[in-house]
């Protein structure tokens, strides 16, 4: 087996929060900084609970997931509400890539985009303008 045939290990959490992280700094200073007390957290599949709510059958089909509500809904009634928070889920993304093809850090930039898109209540056009100015 030749050294370009030797295949390595799958990107860790890390790899691809590293990736979601330069994508948030990328984006526009008007969109980051509504940004600041969103949480992101890179897991390996969504739990039973988030799945069931969703109506996903398996942990495979959900790459990512915005839990909160879109800064154009909030109030300051809301005191005491758990943080917003963007879930990246590390199999499935990982999963995605190997079937796609896609670039794994175009892949990781989509979904953090999208999520993202769904923090500001964007719509999917406006989610993949967004996208294209962070490229």
């Amino acid at each position: 087996m030749s050294e370009q045939d030797a295949i390595g290990e799958a990107p860790g959490a890390e790899a691809i929060e590293r990736i979601a992280r330069a994508a948030i700094a990328r984006l526009p200073q008007a969109f980051r900084a509504h940004l600041g007390d969103v949480v992101l957290i890179v897991e390996e599949f969504a739990d039973d609970a988030t799945l069931a709510a969703l109506g996903i059958e398996h942990p495979l089909d959900l790459t990512g997931l915005y839990h909160g509500r879109p800064v154009g809904e909030k109030s300051s009634m809301d005191s005491g509400a758990l943080p917003d928070r963007i879930h990246l889920y590390r199999r499935a993304i990982l999963d995605e890539w190997v079937e796609t093809g896609v670039r794994l850090d175009d892949l990781v930039v989509h979904v953090t985009i999208h999520e993202i898109g769904h923090h500001f209540g964007l719509s999917d056009d406006d989610m993949h303008a967004l996208e294209d100015a962070v490229a």
